[in-house]
């Protein structure tokens, strides 16, 4: 007597959720990122969404999200962010165990729209920033922002141990985005001032201090950059970013080798250190028309 086998449909394997609740699961997803300007940021665009929507996560529908998206004010690069930090909520959520579907998985990331070219400063705007600074802090400040490239978390961390002499100038190790390190070369110029503001400092402390004396915050350097701006009569939107895009733009105009400003912005690919070569163009078809 023969026995007939019965399909039997393969079951989901669950996967226990280690979260109690949507607080606990919002903490466990941020704790995922090593960058505290993310997990800052996409902590802003998750409980806005949910104070929004008035609903637990798992209530939330797919039309919630569009409908959130859709309607975000703000610049397509702000709308893109709102999406991608829901997108990544959700979908670890489902990961986890916490939800059963992910309802982000179909909405789509905007597009966004490329201003880079408007938010490189001429080289003349960024030295007459540094020039026209009264205080010696924020002169420095503004001298490792633009000649280095760095990025406001780096150079807020910096600590007077991660600068060291070399040749003529110096090298500053940057813990950068992603806790990745670097060494980035200074020039004799930046390294003659940052001596000169160092003074007794320790080793430990912070190469830019507070009044308080602790490391200068983003929100205080965002101030200073704000004001050296108005000082100079440039746009209210120059932001410290605005140095580093203009670090790259003009290094890549003075011939400097892309790689070589790949690994000075620690850029983890050339493509995006290739935008500075695309926003200002040495050349255009449109140059050499009769009109």
């Amino acid at each position: 007597m023969s026995t007939a086998l019965v399909p039997v449909e393969p079951q989901p394997v669950a996967i226990p959720a280690q979260a109690d609740d949507d607080e606990h699961m919002l903490r466990l997803w941020l704790a995922r990122s090593s960058s505290p300007n993310t997990r800052r940021n996409y902590e802003r665009e998750a409980r806005r969404f949910l104070a929004h929507v008035g609903r637990p996560l798992a209530a939330v529908r797919m039309g919630d999200l569009q409908e959130y998206i859709a309607g975000r004010p703000g610049s397509s690069a702000t709308t893109a962010l709102s999406a991608a930090a829901l997108k990544s909520l959700f979908a670890f959520a489902q990961e986890a165990g916490y939800l059963r579907f992910n309802v982000g998985a179909a909405v789509k990331v905007p597009p966004i729209k490329n201003t880079l070219a408007e938010r490189i400063m001429p080289e003349g705007d960024a030295l007459l920033m540094i020039r026209q600074e009264p205080a010696l802090r924020n002169r420095v400040l503004l001298t490792v922002l633009y000649g280095g490239g760095l990025r406001i978390s780096e150079v807020c961390s910096l600590r007077w141990r991660d600068l060291a002499p070399r040749d003529e100038a110096g090298q500053a190790t940057v813990f950068g985005k992603g806790g990745k390190t670097r060494v980035v070369l200074l020039s004799a110029a930046t390294w003659k001032v940052l001596q000169a503001l160092r003074e007794e400092a320790l080793a430990d402390d912070p190469v830019f201090r507070s009044r308080k004396g602790g490391a200068l915050d983003p929100s205080a350097v965002h101030r200073i950059v704000k004001a050296a701006a108005a000082r100079a009569g440039l746009p209210a939107d120059v932001s410290a970013h605005w140095l580093r895009h203009a670090h790259a733009s003009h290094a890549l105009d003075r011939g400097a080798p892309i790689h070589l400003v790949q690994a000075t912005l620690g850029h983890a690919s050339v493509a995006t250190t290739g935008r500075y070569l695309h926003a200002r163009p040495s050349e255009s078809s449109a140059r050499f028309l009769g009109v």
